[in-house]
């Protein structure tokens, strides 16, 4: 490697956890000055996708939570071993969320509730053999002969109705309409998890929120060594130069800066590292009293940028094969803040669950289905003693409730709330649990959008071809056996970017997980598979 990283500036479009790698490994592994690193995102807070915020008056909120996995995160494990904590700087990220997870392990009693409160025998997964020879001839196609077929195409209604498929979509919020070939790339990258789908105990948490817990402090390390975050400011176009020989270069980008016009010139030493699509651009919040907005008009440049420059060479992919159906993309997630123990306790003792180490309950017979997680407290930086918290989500949400007799979509958090209570048996507690509990709805549009069905030219490389100064990153980048939708999948794109593009042979990117390369694991996996 030469001395061009000082010499170098480095723009990051984006400022979501692809971006904080990137910049990460820029500083740490490449040499380069942070204080030549320039982070430009739109919103007024980094994180992207990862968030967590509010307080105690007005209700904690998160969009979403990625549950993160001990064997397969490799990348992230190695950006966060080296990202100090807030509290001490003298422990890691990583050595945090380990310790953690050891005082408190995941094993779920109660991953499946059926009518009546019923807790179901999850560990019976129910597959028969014509579902075990779908599943394997899945498994053996190319995901060139698969191309854009969805998973329907490859399953027997028995299929779907069967308790792995619920615990299996719930866990990862698969559609049948979704990618097949991205349920194959999970089915290979998380098949340590088969034996244990129904405890979920492979789940590793952070202690709070990922926010507070991943963001906040990668975020504080990058402010440390110099690298600029400038908020406000949305990327809007990108100038590309093809040489003879057919290097591509950035050579410039257009801003929009609060409103007002702006370029940055990229000289031959300077790199741009270009996030593409949102999973959660227009992203709606509802109340007690009003539902969440579902945005079809594309307001933030989440998509906008890919949209402009993919029409700029065949290879930058093509988005319109991931924004272009919201309605198979949507879904809602909700946030209870609780200022009562009265419903906690309810449901510690329905599933036999301290908070924190339960992970998801689905509810099976929901026509949403519902599904719930209670984290341990505090799970919000600030959050007081006496205030806990609940997550939820639902993936039917265009289907009428089984209590509130409406669309989840069109149901305030008050009336959230409501169904929920219902699938716990609990709707005598209703007025008390209400007059202490604050539900923030969240409407995604394009929450699994990564999802849709799709061919093998429709995500653009990392390094596109001739790229000699820019790379592509975040969750619609292809990466070959990475899964979608998982923070280790931007971090690993991350990775790929930094390394490829300052030549820095000398580090390893840590290879991809396969379960079925170690015997044992294979073992109890195919023994989990055929019981």
């Amino acid at each position: 490697m030469t001395d061009a990283p000082q010499r170098s500036h480095a723009f990051l479009v984006g400022g979501g956890i692809a971006s904080l790698a990137a910049a990460a490994f820029l500083v740490r592994d490449g040499g380069f000055p942070g204080e030549r690193i320039h982070i430009l995102e739109e919103l007024p807070v980094a994180g992207g996708s990862m968030d967590g915020s509010g307080d105690q008056p007005g209700g904690y909120v998160t969009r979403g939570g990625r549950m993160l996995e001990e064997e397969a995160y490799t990348c992230l494990w190695n950006l966060l071993e080296t990202i100090p904590t807030l509290a001490d700087a003298t422990v890691s990220v990583r050595e945090e969320i380990t310790r953690f997870n050891v005082k408190w392990p995941t094993d779920a009693k109660a991953r499946l509730i059926g009518k009546g409160t019923e807790i179901l025998d999850a560990a019976d997964y129910g597959l028969d053999m014509h579902d075990r020879l779908e599943l394997t001839r899945l498994l053996m196609l190319p995901e060139a002969v698969i191309g854009a077929r969805r998973i329907e195409d490859f399953f027997s209604p028995h299929f779907f109705e069967t308790n792995f498929w619920a615990m299996w979509r719930t866990t990862f919020a698969f559609q049948n309409w979704h990618s097949a070939i991205e349920l194959k790339r999970y089915f290979l990258r998380f098949m340590q998890e088969f034996p244990r789908m129904h405890t979920l105990a492979g789940v590793r948490r952070t202690r709070l929120n990922q926010y507070d817990s991943i963001i906040r402090p990668v975020r504080a390390w990058l402010e440390g060594q110099g690298v600029r975050f400038e908020y406000g400011v949305r990327v809007t176009d990108v100038d590309f130069a093809t040489e003879d020989d057919g290097t591509r270069r950035v050579r410039r980008l257009h801003l929009d800066r609060t409103g007002q016009p702006g370029t940055y010139d990229l000289t031959d030493h300077d790199y741009a590292f270009l996030t593409l699509g949102s999973m959660t651009a227009d992203a709606a919040y509802g109340s007690d009293d009003t539902a969440p907005e579902l945005i079809r008009g594309k307001r933030d440049g989440g998509w906008r940028l890919w949209e402009t420059i993919a029409g700029k060479a065949d290879d930058f992919g093509r988005p319109t094969a991931f924004n272009g159906n919201v309605d198979e993309a949507k879904w809602e997630s909700f946030t209870l803040t609780m200022r009562s123990p009265l419903l906690l306790h309810r449901i510690e003792e329905l599933s036999g669950n301290l908070p924190g180490t339960g992970a998801l309950m689905t509810f099976k017979d929901s026509n949403w289905l519902m599904s719930i997680v209670v984290p341990h407290a505090p799970h919000f930086d600030g959050q007081p003693e006496d205030v806990y918290t609940l997550w939820g989500y639902g993936l039917f949400i265009d289907n009428e409730g089984d209590f509130v007799g409406k669309p989840m979509a069109e149901c305030t958090g008050r009336e959230i709330l409501t169904e929920l209570l219902g699938h716990l048996g609990l709707t005598d507690l209703e007025e008390d649990v209400a007059a202490s509990t604050t539900v923030i709805p969240v409407m995604m549009p394009y929450i699994t959008s990564q999802f849709a069905p799709r061919t093998t030219h429709d995500r653009p490389l990392v390094l596109p071809r001739g790229a000699a100064n820019f790379a592509l990153l975040g969750q619609f980048t292809e990466i070959p056996e990475d899964v979608v939708f998982t923070v280790e999948y931007s971090v690993r794109g991350a990775m790929h970017a930094v390394y490829g593009l300052l030549g820095l042979d000398e580090h390893e990117i840590p290879g991809i997980y396969h379960a079925l390369a170690d015997p044992k694991t294979a073992f109890t996996v195919l023994k989990a598979a055929l019981d």
